[in-house]
């Protein structure tokens, strides 16, 4: 890296602007390639809420690290499939060194694919999670600036959780919609700001 500018991007040594987190190895191609663009299908969105349940108090790091063991473990979230999963499942989970193996964060991973089966007769999941797009998205300039939560993400968290979800509080929904593009939080000297196609740069 080559730099901080005024707007508190690191200016990396291919020229290109990105916030402090997101400057090196597997944390710089996520930040490029996925964080922020739009998840519009239901299991690529039940995945995502997993992962981020699993993230609660360790880094988004170790979650990357160990995505691919994730998606092997857990039928690469299909919720039909995870939704069928019992004890014996949960006892291979909990012997499975490639994932986070907390028996309460699995447990709600197969309880909130049953969840998301639920939810079909009513909208599905996808329409819920994304009505709750702010009007008007944040623009942060630095990551002091960046939020943890949002009114929008303490009502997402307060309906999944009345529909039968759990690990899905309001800083875990806030990053959830961070990464699939609800709200565009890119530092607005980010190379990545508004190129999601759900806001525009300028928002």
């Amino acid at each position: 890296m080559s730099g901080i500018d005024d707007d508190g991007v690191v200016i990396g040594d291919d020229g290109l602007a990105r916030p402090a987190w997101a400057t090196d190895g597997l944390l710089r191609d996520y930040y490029d390639t996925e964080w922020g663009m739009p998840i519009r299908d239901e299991q690529g969105l039940f995945e995502r809420i997993a992962l981020e349940g699993f993230q609660a108090g360790l880094s988004w790091a170790t979650v990357l690290r160990k995505r691919p063991a994730f998606r092997a473990a857990f039928a690469d979230f299909a919720p039909d499939a995870v939704a069928a999963f019992g004890e014996a499942d949960v006892e291979r989970l909990i012997a499975d060194a490639g994932i986070i193996r907390n028996r309460q964060k699995i447990a709600a991973t197969i309880g909130n694919a049953r969840a998301v089966i639920a939810l079909r007769d009513d909208g599905g999941l996808v329409d819920l999670v994304w009505s709750f797009r702010p009007a008007a998205t944040p623009a942060p300039r630095t990551m002091a600036e960046v939020a943890t939560t949002s009114p929008e993400s303490v009502a997402l968290s307060k309906e999944l959780r009345r529909r039968g979800f759990r690990f899905v509080g309001p800083t875990t929904m806030y990053a959830l919609m961070q990464a699939v593009g609800i709200v565009d939080d890119h530092l607005v000297g980010s190379h990545r700001r508004g190129s999601s196609g759900v806001w525009p740069a300028g928002a």
